[in-house]
């Protein structure tokens, strides 16, 4: 087959039958009416500002959702420390702390957290700057209420519902002030529209893609920031940090930090240099026009002007292996590279071109979701438009490499930046975890974030995905340490030639309470060498309870925090009865004893269970008792044909336990009744006592004993407010603590097996 240009690929999103997916929501609904999914989990929201400048103090108040019992604010990284911000009293005032960032503290976005009764909270990005601080803390929805912004400085705030905020900053002619408003890289729900006008207010420059607005200054005087959301929406959720700042002209926009999506954590190959060694030299977009590159090769380069073509050449030998990979995509933009090769061969003085290899997206190692949310698949998609392939050259000669955006026809972004990479084999993995998801018949539409944060006798479980690049084809072992007291983790390898594992954490029943950072990691060996990489982890920004009508947005988080409730327990633990490995050689039955251990009620008598780890997936699945102490389940090594060797399996399904939240607060509540009414009983009999000694009292020595008399009364009606207060904190917590149906995973403790050969006869 023959061709002088690239082909376009036809891009067509499909959305599935409206019909299908309304008849399994209808025909099941009844089931899911009554219950929530997920056990709760702690959440942080919102901070009130969202970062802070380097070597500074600052105030910041916070929201969460499961928010009982907060003590800790924490950061990924110690340089950045929290206190409770204390009353005149000297005591803490709930939900706003002092944070302090050390000098030393490296700009950059950091997760906060805060540590409650049921463990570490979802994590939210705290940024830390170079740049003057600002918090918005009155509305300026006018032009003449307009903030007042410093050059080089941030401003914290949050986006005013149904209206436009306005600021002003001061700028002389000449000048170059680049604005950039940061949202979605900080976890905010807001998708900025920024304009940059003059002091009356008239439009001179809109960004509405979420850029920054890179403004030359035409004269002395004061210019106005407009600054909305796409839709109008607002509030604390919609909430944004607004950078002003002068740059010198011809120097590179750096933008605010932000977070990594979950597929950028396939770039950059190990040991790939920070910058690229060549550079892009337009005009290269036709075949007088190449670009003469040397493999192997790593070019920067963009795509831009509007349907740009980038075209490369090089000589190779025939047999020779290369891989090539392009980032763009993975860096945040919205790119969808392709890659087509070509033989250049020479015809009585002219050139025919013959397709070699055409080369687009990476498609995600495991089956994800096909509507956004955990109904068939993980709401989370490790697959990107990038390009990753073999190249085999078949004939030694010239070869032609066109690189495009094939959804570039009509952009003109010099942002739109890539970079591509030419090299021989170099075998290697990436991975990247979350927790395991639901999979409900009447589908889940919950895409929630999940802490690490564990009950105790919970065992939770991570799904771990892996990039595998270069031909690499071996066994991974997936290793997590560094663990709070009492919590133990092993990893289900992901098998030579698959893409998934599993990791399970479990916290011992009677694990204490505590936290921890974890080292999360895959070993493998790659031509004989032992190589350690680290496992990303990726979480929701924001809990959705229907992501039919909200996109979730997942992304990666910096760190693998581990907490332990110490307070709170799982509905029901599952463990074989033996910590030592059961043994059966090839071919036999393999029969596994279980013990559950129950701390609730549940709805059903039965739980249905399928089997996790290599080689051992097509085990049917089973069903176990909700009302019993013992199961077990028999494994059928011939139907199986597991070989010989080492394995570590779980059993896991999901059930609907009567979940009681914070039981232990109605005990506490009634005991802080039982004291006000204590209190106010003794105040009763204090006031009637004297009021009596009032009333026999002499005329002279009446005033002191009436004025004693109001005194107590005084206290007593303080004291009937606390017990009517007390009383509402009791039923309050009542109503809490009351069984509701809660439909959960539950993962049982790892599975030890050793497989022998089979016995001679």
């Amino acid at each position: 087959m023959t061709r002088t240009s690239f082909r376009p690929l036809l891009r067509l999103r499909f959305v599935a039958p409206v019909i299908s997916t309304v008849a399994i929501v209808c025909g099941l609904a009844a089931s899911a009416v009554a219950q929530s999914v997920c056990l709760p989990a702690p959440r942080l929201l919102t901070t009130m500002p969202m970062g802070g400048q380097v070597g500074t103090e600052v105030e910041v108040t916070i929201t969460g959702d499961q928010f009982d019992d907060v003590t800790d604010l924490v950061f990924s990284d110690t340089r950045i420390s929290a206190k409770p911000v204390q009353d005149d009293k000297g005591q803490p005032i709930p939900l706003k702390y002092r944070v302090t960032i050390a000098a030393e503290c490296p700009s950059g976005v950091y997760e906060a957290r805060v540590m409650t009764r049921l463990g570490l909270s979802s994590s939210r990005i705290f940024s830390v700057g170079t740049l003057q601080e600002v918090v918005r803390t009155q509305p300026n929805t006018t032009l003449a209420t307009a903030l007042d912004v410093p050059l080089n400085s941030v401003c914290n705030a949050f986006m005013s519902t149904r209206a436009v905020d306005h600021f002003r900053f001061d700028a002389k002619a000449g000048q170059r002030v680049i604005v950039d408003c940061a949202t979605r890289g900080i976890d905010s729900k807001l998708d900025a529209v920024v304009i940059i006008a003059d002091a009356a207010g008239r439009d001179l420059l809109v960004e509405r893609r979420g850029g920054a607005l890179d403004f030359t200054v035409p004269a002395n005087g004061q210019y106005v920031i407009k600054l909305h959301e796409l839709t109008y929406k607002g509030g604390p959720e919609f909430f944004y940090r607004l950078g002003v700042w002068e740059q010198a002209p011809g120097t590179p926009i750096v933008r605010q930090p932000g977070t990594r999506t979950v597929n950028s954590f396939s770039w950059p190959p190990t040991g790939l240099a920070t910058d690229a060694t060549l550079a892009e030299v337009e005009p290269n977009n036709e075949a007088s026009q190449v670009q003469a590159i040397t493999l192997p090769c790593d070019v920067a380069g963009s795509f831009f002007p509007a349907a740009d073509v980038d075209v490369y050449e090089f000589a190779a030998k025939k047999g020779e292996e290369w891989w090539v990979e392009v980032a763009s995509e993975r860096f945040g933009l919205p790119t969808d590279p392709a890659v087509l090769v070509q033989r250049v061969v020479e015809e009585n003085g002219s050139e025919r071109l013959v397709d070699v290899v055409e080369l687009s997206d990476i498609p995600s190692p495991v089956k994800v979701s096909s509507n956004g949310y955990a109904y068939d698949g993980p709401p989370y998609n490790s697959g990107t438009s990038d390009v990753l392939g073999k190249l085999v050259i078949p004939e030694d000669g010239r070869y032609r490499l066109q690189l495009l955006d094939l959804f570039g026809g009509t952009r003109n972004d010099p942002r739109n930046v890539y970079r591509l990479v030419i090299r021989q084999p170099n075998p290697d993995f990436a991975l990247v975890g979350w927790a395991l998801h639901m999979e409900l018949r009447n589908g889940d539409r919950n895409a929630l974030s999940k802490p690490v944060a564990l009950r105790g006798g919970a065992t939770m479980a991570l799904e771990v995905v892996a990039f595998r690049r270069d031909g690499f084809d071996g066994d991974i072992d997936i290793v997590l340490d560094g663990l709070p007291e009492g919590v133990t983790a092993e990893g289900l390898k992901i098998a030579a030639g698959q893409s998934r594992g599993l990791m399970l954490i479990t916290a011992h029943q009677n694990a204490p309470r505590g936290r921890s950072n974890a080292s999360f990691t895959g070993r493998a060996s790659i031509n004989g060498e032992a190589v350690t990489r680290t496992c990303h982890l990726a979480s929701m920004s924001w809990p959705i309870t229907d992501a039919w009508g909200e996109f979730p947005r997942p992304r990666l988080v910096t760190d693998v925090p581990v907490s332990v409730s110490g307070i709170d327990f799982s509905p029901l633990s599952i463990a074989p009865q033996t910590r030592e490995a059961y043994v059966a050689h090839v071919g036999e039955k393999l029969t596994i004893p279980l013990n559950h251990t129950r701390r609730s009620e549940f709805s059903g008598a039965t739980m249905e269970l399928k089997t996790m780890g290599a080689g051992f997936e097509r085990h049917p699945m089973f069903t176990i008792p909700l009302t019993a102490d013992q199961s077990e389940t028999t494994l059928d090594l011939a139907a199986l044909k597991t070989p010989p060797g080492e394995y570590l399996i779980a059993f896991y399904g999901s059930a609907v336990a009567k979940y009681r939240h914070h039981p232990e607060a109605i005990e506490t509540a009634a005991a802080a009744k039982a004291q006000a009414e204590q209190e106010q009983q003794d105040l009763d009999a204090e006031v009637k006592q004297l009021t009596a000694t009032a009333d026999a009292t002499e005329t002279d020595q009446q005033a002191e004993a009436k004025a004693a008399v109001d005194a107590a009364t005084a206290r007593l009606k303080a004291a009937t407010e606390a017990v009517a207060k007390a009383t509402e904190q009791l039923k309050r917590a009542t109503e809490i603590a009351q069984p509701k149906d809660i439909v959960d995973i539950v993962v049982s403790e790892p599975i030890a097996i050793r497989i022998l050969p089979a016995e001679s006869k």
